[in-house]
């Protein structure tokens, strides 16, 4: 891949605030990521593509462990995983936080340390478990009542797994009702407010082969305010006082899962990863201070804000028209490769990448190529008018909860995924084929 020197253009057409750190751009209008001219990578490895950052995500791994000192931070794998992301999230020195067997063998076989990963999710299946207890899992975080019991008879009267258990603390945080998970209408945790989390702790105190080491709760994601944060510690820590008063038991971690807010457009807010550190760190040594109880270790699960902003989606354009008021810009890709505007409404800044256009800005939608009308990426997004099939339109903000929820709708294919550092482009996943859809159908 060529380097080319890097030119100034208008900033109001051209804000990349919410890029990677790397991105540059060209004398000829396009964009550089990683060194490595978007256009490029279009043409190496056709579209839809995702790009991916390494330098990004190291730093941001970086900027957990130096804003949490104290913590152990693991890498919610759900927002992207790949062996290359294990690798790098490994070197960085955070652990892993998974919700699958699958997700936990790609990790294992990819050489992660498995004492270092935690398993949860509010419906494991057998499978899921069996794993988890074959491979050595570090712990396992129970999620109902039920999930106890058969826990304990995976592990077997002999054996011992350290556990932690999910508390639903009452808190209301999260950018949309779906990604909200604080409150007690949802199905994920143990409430407080009902009785039933002190009364799953009492069970698991009393199985002999599950070590209960604290305490986990997730407020939801996208959250970008820190107090809701800091009543959730006060909260949780009031719950480890219980469990000191009423077991003689006190609980040496508590995990405040993650969730943190970043931005997918210019202007938009992001959590202050350094002022939660601080808040939450006072909150929790003030709470323990009250309670008299030692101060637990603390854990974080950033996802989200690790991949997200290290990752940019390349469309290519297939069709523009105009109808109504409305300008439509269809690409190659869509809900396949990202749903989340379809589930829950995210708003996304796509960009003309591969060209300079002095052409007026005007407002467009940029729709995906599937068979459904919700299948919409951005809308309320300014374009040059002047745009057209065959252009190349790059999307930041895209590195997770894209293509790990991508589906094979239209048999079309999941894109690939590019990891560019240094100048150069190396392929992590390849492009889902039609090849590989004939051999999962075994029907005829």
């Amino acid at each position: 891949m060529t380097t080319t020197p890097v030119t100034p253009v208008p900033a109001a057409r051209d804000d990349l605030s919410v890029w990677p750190a790397s991105a540059t751009r060209r004398p000829h209008g396009g964009l550089a990521v990683g060194g490595v001219d978007l256009a490029e990578i279009a043409e190496r490895f056709e579209t839809p593509a995702y790009v991916l950052d390494e330098a990004e995500v190291r730093d941001r791994c970086r900027t957990y462990r130096t804003a949490f000192p104290d913590a152990e931070v693991l890498y919610a794998a759900k927002a992207f995983l790949s062996r290359a992301m294990v690798r790098w999230i490994e070197e960085e020195g955070l652990g892993l936080d998974v919700c699958s067997a699958g997700e936990l063998e790609l990790a294992v076989t990819a050489g992660f340390p498995v004492e270092k990963i935690l398993l949860h999710g509010n419906a494991k299946s057998p499978h899921d478990i069996e794993a988890a207890l074959r491979l050595g899992v570090g712990r396992i975080v129970i999620d109902s009542p039920s999930e106890i019991a058969r826990l304990a008879a995976a592990v077997g009267p002999r054996g011992h797994q350290k556990v932690m258990v999910r508390i639903v603390p009452g808190v209301a945080a999260g950018g949309h009702d779906k990604i909200r998970t604080g409150t007690d209408d949802q199905k994920f945790g143990l409430s407080l407010n009902d009785g039933h989390a002190e009364h799953a702790i009492a069970r698991i105190l009393d199985q002999p082969q599950l070590e209960l080491v604290g305490l986990h709760c997730h407020l939801g994601s996208q959250v970008t305010e820190v107090e809701p944060y800091l009543t959730a510690v006060r909260r949780m820590v009031a719950l480890m006082a219980h469990v000191r008063d009423s077991h003689g038991v006190v609980l040496p971690e508590l995990d405040m899962g993650g969730g943190h807010g970043i931005a997918y457009r210019p202007g938009e807010p992001a959590m202050d990863l350094t002022a939660l550190a601080r808040r939450m760190r006072g909150e929790l040594d003030r709470s323990c201070a009250v309670a008299r109880l030692p101060v637990p270790r603390l854990l974080i699960e950033p996802g989200r804000a690790v991949a997200g902003p290290a990752g940019v989606a390349l469309y290519r354009v297939l069709a523009v028209k105009r109808t109504g008021d409305t300008l439509f810009v269809a690409v190659d890709g869509g809900m396949s490769d990202n749903p989340r505007p379809a589930l829950y409404g995210v708003r996304y800044a796509p960009r003309l990448a591969g060209r300079h256009s002095t052409a007026e800005l005007c407002p467009a939608t940029v729709v995906g190529r599937h068979c459904e009308a919700g299948d919409v990426l951005a809308t309320d997004v300014e374009l040059p008018a002047d745009v057209h099939p065959g252009d190349l339109l790059a999307v930041p903000v895209a590195g997770a909860y894209q293509l790990s929820m991508a589906s094979g709708y239209n048999l079309v294919g999941r894109p690939p995924v590019v990891a560019v550092d240094s100048g150069r482009a190396r392929l992590l996943v390849r492009r889902e084929s039609l090849d590989d859809y004939r051999r999962r159908d075994v029907g005829l």
